[in-house]
């Protein structure tokens, strides 16, 4: 962990929320989001993300639209992607979108990207998965191109060649902060210090602290890159409420059938009440009272010598109290808490 402020945010999937015994629609969820935006600001969390998704209950599918919905209602929250999948998107739309974004909200804009975990959009926009890895590879390289340089030239076997081309409206110099999101992989790891970029881990499942070794790894590589520490972030689920049993209760009632669906997907793990406990004990789901939360972020941030943490606090039909009551609790009670425990027992960096 560096020495700046640990910061705390939000990450949503746009998942639709429920009214009492209503589901909200598409439309009311979008403009939920923005009311969401706007209350994680009045409660002092540092950043807001959005998801990429291409599936029923997830309204995440514009999220520069949504995004610069959420400028105009904040003034101080960065606002960014929980991740976008750069593999189905073209970098020079990417990069208009977001330099666009960066000057509506007056420099709040930054960028988490990924190859993609759920991969519908290959098939939607007609990219075929056997280039998974191409696809990513050459976007990258060009869409940091046109982020650090006035004039690019490029050419590659993803799109049509670039000859002189400087986009506008043209982002800050240096760009806006751009992550590199990964499940898992290490080859992933050694890109996004290959590129000196930070690194977001999105830990959705088992011990967070299984990460450290990925975590050192890219510390040694972004040495023997040439470049600086930078900052490394989680990405986990979960909620916070006034109580350890109202939040494992109602997180329970809502994860249970997301997860089993998964499962039926995936071949995700087991959606038990078993394995339930031992992510809420040891494992990625951040459940509980303010105390509990900020304890076992505290713990991980230690352990894997994180900069930042982002909370994923929608799961699909969760009441928008409840969702709201995790915001308020997330910034007024649990951040504090979180940099007092780690201002007492700072991590060895």
């Amino acid at each position: 962990m560096t020495n700046e402020r640990f910061e705390l945010g939000l990450n949503s999937f746009g998942e639709v929320a429920t009214d009492g015994d209503r589901e909200l629609s598409d439309a009311e969820t979008i403009r939920l989001l923005v009311e969401e935006a706007r209350l994680a600001e009045s409660v002092g969390l540092d950043v807001f993300s959005v998801g990429e998704h291409y599936r029923p209950g997830h309204n995440d599918s514009a999220t520069p639209v949504l995004l610069a919905a959420m400028a105009t209602a904040t003034e101080h929250i960065r606002l960014g992607t929980s991740v976008t999948v750069l593999s189905t998107n073209d970098p020079l739309r990417l990069y208009h979108e977001f330099s666009t974004l960066d000057a509506v909200s007056g420099g709040r804009a930054q960028l988490v990207l990924g190859r993609a975990s759920a991969t519908e959009s290959f098939q939607l926009f007609g990219y075929d998965l056997a280039d998974y890895e191409r696809l990513f590879e050459e976007k990258l390289d060009l869409f940091l191109r046109l982020r650090r340089e006035e004039s690019v030239t490029w050419s590659g076997t993803v799109r049509t060649p670039l000859v002189g081309h400087t986009p506008h409206p043209r982002m800050r110099p240096g760009g806006i902060p751009t992550w590199i999101g990964v499940g898992g992989s290490p080859n992933s790891v050694l890109r996004a210090a290959r590129h000196g970029l930070p690194l977001l881990l999105a830990v959705i499942g088992g011990r967070p602290q299984r990460f450290t070794g990925h975590v050192e790894l890219y510390r040694r590589a972004l040495e023997q890159f040439g470049h600086p520490v930078l900052p490394v972030g989680q990405h986990s689920l979960g909620l916070v409420a006034d109580t350890d049993e109202e939040a494992v209760e109602t997180w329970w009632r809502y994860w249970q059938p997301v997860v089993a669906a998964l499962g039926r997907e995936r071949g995700f793990y087991a959606a038990d009440r078993q394995r339930y406990q031992a992510e809420l004990d040891h494992g990625a789901l951040f459940v509980g009272s303010p105390e509990t939360v900020a304890r076992k972020i505290a713990t991980v941030a230690r352990d894997l010598r994180l900069s930042r943490f982002d909370l994923k606090y929608d799961i699909m039909r969760l009441p928008r109290a409840a969702r709201a009551r995790t915001i308020e609790l997330l910034g007024r009670e649990v951040a504090p808490r979180v940099r007092e425990l780690l201002a007492k027992e700072p991590s060895h960096v």
